[in-house]
């Protein structure tokens, strides 16, 4: 059993990471800082029962996880409300931002998609269905095991295992596209 005092110091130091997750599964930045401030309270809640000695960024990523499902598909059934000032002003809000501070928040993976074609790449991850982009998220851009997969969502390896390959398939395919309509690939080509 771990203590509660000690919450701050070891689970804190997964928060980027955490946002970066959690802003891959909902596609919103504010949707992003709410899962991850409601991932954290509901983590340090029962931070009593984590076991010390396990995997903790597992532990929290299926909090992450778990929370996004419960939260995030109830609230997708009904229209959204948006205000378009709000919108602005928070754009504005962001890039107002330090580089410094802005570049201390961005992941491993974020620098790395930097060097792609971020906009495709992102677009490819978001059109997957919500079931094979969890996986790849976790696995490709959050680096966990298939079996870490598996117990943060709490499915069979097996279907981890063909999420990750008809994602990746989907993401393949998608990405192919947009290379052939930039013009990097002939028109002839043959599809992967």
């Amino acid at each position: 059993m771990a203590d509660q005092a000690d919450f701050e110091q070891d689970a804190m130091q997964y928060t980027r990471q955490l946002y970066s997750a959690a802003l891959r599964m909902s596609r919103n930045p504010a949707d992003a800082e709410d899962l991850v401030q409601e991932t954290l309270l509901k983590a340090y809640r029962a931070y009593d029962t984590f076991e010390a000695g396990t995997n903790l960024k597992a532990w929290l990523y299926r909090i992450l996880t778990n929370t996004y499902i419960n939260k995030y598909r109830k609230q997708s059934r009904r229209p959204s409300e948006v205000d378009l000032g709000e919108v602005e002003d928070l754009y504005l809000y962001r890039r107002i931002g330090s580089e410094d501070s802005a570049d201390m928040a961005r992941t491993v993976e974020d620098k790395v998609l930097d060097g792609l074609v971020e906009s495709d790449v992102k677009e490819a991850v978001e059109s997957l269905p919500e079931n094979f982009r969890i996986a790849v998220v976790l696995a490709d851009l959050e680096g966990f095991a298939y079996k870490e997969i598996a117990e943060i969502l709490d499915i069979p390896i097996g279907t981890v295992m063909s999420r990750l390959h008809r994602g990746r398939k989907a993401m393949q395919k998608r990405l192919w596209e947009f290379a052939r309509q930039r013009g990097l690939v002939p028109e002839d080509a043959e599809r992967p």
